[in-house]
């Protein structure tokens, strides 16, 4: 789904399989070696929210979880990230508070504006396919109240 936002980018913009792996072996390297740096660990956690696929998503959100509970200095940096991963796994509250608390440090981020706008998007069309389902389930409701109405009516 194209956007017309342009720094909105980081939604639909993944990183290559290599370009990923290059991450990754860096991040298990330091894991060897019990001192994974705050920066691979970030670059880490940017690449997997940056990927199509849910998994890399939500191991990307916990990573960056926990910078964020361990490094209040890295905290504004993974602000925009943890909106960014909760909106692409489609958890918009989630992602909505993230990216307010970034709007609350930053009101002219344009990166955090975009991804507001994406997201309230999201909830809109969100509303609109759980209205479209209530109103077809009270619909079919009706449908069968009628039906069993007309057959104790026929007895």
């Amino acid at each position: 789904m194209p956007t017309d936002l342009p720094y909105a980018a980081d939604a639909e913009v993944s990183l290559s399989y290599d370009e990923l792996q290059v991450l990754r072996t860096q991040y298990e390297r330091e894991v060897e070696q019990s001192h994974v740096t705050i920066q691979t660990k970030f670059n880490f956690a940017w690449g997997l929210v940056k990927s199509p696929f849910r998994d890399h998503q939500v191991e990307g959100v916990r990573l960056l979880q926990e910078i964020y509970r361990a490094e209040p200095t890295r905290r504004r940096e993974c602000l925009y990230y943890l909106a960014l991963g909760h909106y692409k796994m489609g958890n918009y509250e989630e992602a909505k508070k993230f990216n307010s608390l970034l709007m609350e440090k930053e009101p002219t981020n344009l990166q955090a504006q975009s991804l507001q706008t994406l997201i309230e998007k999201k909830v809109t069309h969100e509303g609109y396919i759980g209205m479209a389902i209530v109103g077809g389930v009270a619909a079919l409701g009706a449908l069968v109240a009628a039906s069993i109405i007309r057959r104790a009516t026929r007895k």
